[in-house]
């Protein structure tokens, strides 16, 4: 168990929509290999089955918290059953496994991850959050998987998906579409690509193409410069808020089959 910290709030402010030009195709070459975490070719891969219970303490990837905590744990009655990663925050907290010395050829890579989030904030509004974030040689903090509060959304306000970077040229910006909103309390598979050749990023969830999530080198929701990846070594995942005093007040977040690879993986394994 990672102990608990303080974490220093960011500010709450409308982090802006993205054009959602829709250029993704939905038809990523499925890898079809050994299956399981034993396929060779995969970068990373991690299905917590045969880690005991307790701290999500490995040689293979290192931890990031501040109010918060990574654990294995058991989950019963899940069709993909076994054991997966319960992240748990406090306020404006983070908790991340981080995968670390990557080396993807042409910079290019697939993700995946199954996940459920108890909760989303509801408070304050334009409250932001990541759940997968990559960085490496270079500017930005590149946000293939994230969303934020937003107020105007529907009749209450909704929780939405959105691409994101921060910390590079094209400046901190999520560009969130309301026909991707985000469900609480439910497992989802959730797949990206991230592709060098235009800087772009797409999305699926539960293998079904979300097109008008995707962005690229022009086409994003940042200043009016290209989007340019940095040089990919470093991948987290986990869950981090960034405004303080949300509403509820902390987060329960799972995951489990997480991998990386040259190639899609697919949600069928």
């Amino acid at each position: 168990m990672l102990s608990l910290s303080s974490t220093a709030a960011a500010p709450a402010a409308p982090w802006g929509t993205g054009p959602g030009h829709g250029q993704g195709n939905g038809h990523g070459k499925l890898h079809h290999g050994k299956g399981g975490c034993a396929d060779a070719a995969l970068l990373f891969c991690e299905n917590f089955d045969t880690m005991p219970p307790g701290g999500a303490d490995s040689p293979r990837w290192e931890t990031e918290a501040e109010n918060g905590t990574l654990t294995v744990e058991r989950v019963p009655g899940r069709r993909h059953s076994g054991k997966n990663l319960r992240i748990r925050t406090e306020g404006n907290g983070k908790a991340f496994l981080k995968v670390t010395g990557l080396a993807p050829a042409g910079n290019s890579f697939w993700g995946r991850v199954r996940l459920r989030v108890d909760a989303f904030p509801t408070a304050p509004d334009w409250a932001h959050w990541t759940m997968v974030e990559a960085t490496g040689r270079g500017d930005g903090y590149i946000r293939p998987l994230g969303g934020q509060f937003v107020p105007t959304a529907g009749e209450q306000g909704a929780n939405l998906w959105g691409v994101g970077s921060d910390g590079g040229p094209t400046g901190d910006w999520t560009a969130w579409q309301e026909s991707a909103p985000a469900r609480a309390g439910v497992w989802q598979c959730v797949e990206w690509r991230m592709d060098a050749t235009d800087n772009r990023i797409s999305v699926w969830f539960d293998s079904r193409p979300k097109p008008e999530l995707t962005v690229d080198t022009r086409h994003h929701g940042g200043a009016d410069v290209n989007f340019v990846f940095p040089g990919f070594d470093t991948v987290k995942f986990g869950w981090q808020l960034y405004q303080g005093d949300p509403e509820p007040s902390g987060y329960d977040v799972r995951m489990d089959d997480i991998a990386l690879s040259g190639e899609r993986i697919g949600c069928g394994r």
